[in-house]
């Protein structure tokens, strides 16, 4: 079972999450140049990141218009969707541009690129792991502070009781 399966109040399947990502574009395809500044307000990213991505390879080609302004399109705002959630995972950079390399060189790459992702949702299952065991921390001192729990209760992180009135 993956961890998309499980019954994680808050957490969607798979499915459930791509298809909410794929929200209406703001305009129809073939009416979609969008400028710079309407695609930094669209995405939450910075003119500078926006070029920043472009220069190191994160961004495919986006076109121009006669003036020389970038025009983005749908399918860039779809790209930079994905990268925002591939940002969320803690992917360095470094790995994001090679998935973009990797898309960009076509199907071939498809065994690569999945291993790609299936190392980073490991690195996302362990991050996963650390901040329920956090939680369960907060839980247990909320529930000091709440219930006035005793010296003797044991704290869930040490064996000892010495910190559960800390």
């Amino acid at each position: 079972m993956s961890v998309m399966e499980t019954e994680t109040p808050g957490v969607h399947s798979a499915r459930e999450a791509c298809a909410s990502a794929e929200a209406p574009h703001p305009r129809p395809d073939g009416q979609d140049g969008y400028t710079i500044s309407e695609v930094a307000t669209l995405s939450g990213l910075s003119a500078h990141t926006l070029r920043w991505y472009e220069r190191i390879g994160l961004m495919p080609h986006v076109d121009r218009s006669h003036t020389g302004q970038r025009r983005f399109t749908n399918r860039d705002l779809d790209w930079l969707a994905l990268v925002a959630k591939l940002r969320l995972t803690g992917m360095p950079v470094a790995g994001m541009v090679r998935y973009a390399e990797l898309v960009r060189e076509g199907e071939r790459t498809f065994p690569e690129r999945k291993a790609l992702l299936e190392t980073t949702r490991e690195d996302v299952l362990r991050r996963i792991a650390e901040l329920r065991d956090t939680l369960s921390v907060l839980d247990y001192k909320i529930d000091v502070y709440t219930e006035g729990a005793t010296r003797d209760a044991s704290p869930p992180w040490h064996a000892a009781h010495t910190t559960a009135n800390a």
